[in-house]
């Protein structure tokens, strides 16, 4: 990508396409997954979708990854009680999902368990489907979560189930 179409995505493009992709019906149905999915397992799960990164991420020639792992730090999805959340991160300006989990469920997860979901999640964006491929990430951590974190009933739920949009 030239740096002019990079400085587009990420200023003004990235943002455009976030509210195009998920208008407040949409956000509303994956913050309704989320309450779903956390009634099968002791996980938390954050949505952060991420239009661009400004001029300087452009700039800078940002890494989604690593952007990621910062939110993961700043939401504190980390701090859960089971250490088993999970953060899913998609950085629309660069086209790129990263699903980042603690280390309670990423030790029993291998990454390339976690690289599948996002290359599956990524096909249905770039077929336009966002909703669809965020739902697909959803129900296939649910799947893992579940199977490693089973809901025992009294499960408080530790972080918001909104998705972040910025």
């Amino acid at each position: 990508m030239n740096w002019l179409m990079r400085v587009y995505r990420h200023v003004w493009g990235g943002e455009r396409e976030a509210r195009r992709l998920f208008p407040p019906d949409v956000l509303e149905h994956i913050e309704q997954a989320v309450g779903r999915s956390e009634t099968r397992h002791r996980g938390e799960l954050r949505i952060l979708i991420e239009g661009g990164a400004g001029m300087a991420g452009a700039a800078r020639r940002i890494d989604a990854r690593q952007r990621a792992l910062a939110f993961f730090s700043d939401l504190r999805v980390w701090d859960t009680a089971d250490n088993s959340g999970v953060l899913i991160y998609l950085l629309l300006a660069e086209h790129r999902i990263e699903i980042i989990a603690d280390r309670g469920i990423d030790a029993r997860v291998p990454d390339a368990v976690w690289d599948d979901i996002a290359r599956t999640a990524s096909a249905h964006f770039r077929q336009g489907r966002a909703e669809a491929g965020m739902l697909a990430v959803i129900d296939a951590c649910t799947a893992l979560l579940a199977e490693h974190f089973p809901a025992h009933g009294n499960d408080v739920n530790e972080l918001p189930d909104a998705p972040i949009v910025l």
